[in-house]
């Protein structure tokens, strides 16, 4: 057995080790930033309350 054993404690170390970086790196890829091409669309869609035309009051 030329391998060393590694103990559990620091098999689970290297495992978390290994997770945060690759959650680090898709992280660092999915920034929300807009595409050149792409137009910025209001946020401001809220319609008005026709209900008093609507009824004729």
């Amino acid at each position: 057995m030329s391998k060393q054993q590694v103990s559990l404690a620091d098999a689970i170390k290297q495992k978390l080790a290994e997770k945060k970086e690759a959650q680090a790196a898709a992280n660092k890829q999915q920034k929300h930033a807009p595409s050149p091409n792409q137009q910025m669309k209001s946020q401001i869609n809220k319609k008005p309350n026709n209900q008093k035309r609507r009824t004729g009051v």
